[in-house]
């Protein structure tokens, strides 16, 4: 398998990955899932879009912010509902923004390593998101069990 198909095939999972995850957690998660589902996925639909319609220099500029703004997003979500899959995914896209950050402040070209760390933090995020999702389907089905009803979340 050449590098460029490995490439392909890598994006393509990820992309499918990002459909699957953002589905489940937007139609199986309480609101802090919710909210998390619609950052990510509107961040990696931004910088997909931006990537084919932006000239180099502003894409890059573009996506630094729209990676600060996630991570404000973040923020807010975890400062409102306090959910622990937030806090991994705070770290991961700290990591991420550090990524796109070095990259432009030292005009390098994306090598293989920004390559590797950028899927693989992108992969962290989808992997807390899902189990933050996994954990809150877990304890509505428990209170429903239990005959409870589950704790409403404060809008």
């Amino acid at each position: 398998m050449s590098s460029a198909t490995a490439y392909i095939f890598v994006w393509v999972l990820l992309w499918a990955l990002l459909l699957v995850v953002g589905a489940y957690a937007y139609l199986r998660g309480g609101q802090p899932e919710r909210a998390g589902a619609i950052i990510v996925c509107a961040v990696t639909v931004g910088s997909a879009i931006g990537d084919v319609a932006m000239p180099d220099n502003a894409f890059l500029i573009a996506r630094l912010i729209a990676e600060g703004v996630a991570a404000l997003g973040f923020l807010f979500v975890a400062i409102r509902f306090g959910s622990l899959w937030i806090g991994g995914v705070m770290l991961l896209q700290a990591c991420q923004f550090s990524l796109h950050a070095i990259y432009f402040v030292t005009e390098r070209s994306h090598d293989t390593p920004y390559v590797i760390v950028n899927n693989l933090n992108f992969f962290g995020i989808l992997a807390c998101l899902t189990a933050g999702t996994l954990a809150a389907s877990r304890r509505r089905r428990r209170a429903a069990a239990a005959g409870v009803l589950a704790p409403t979340e404060v809008v």
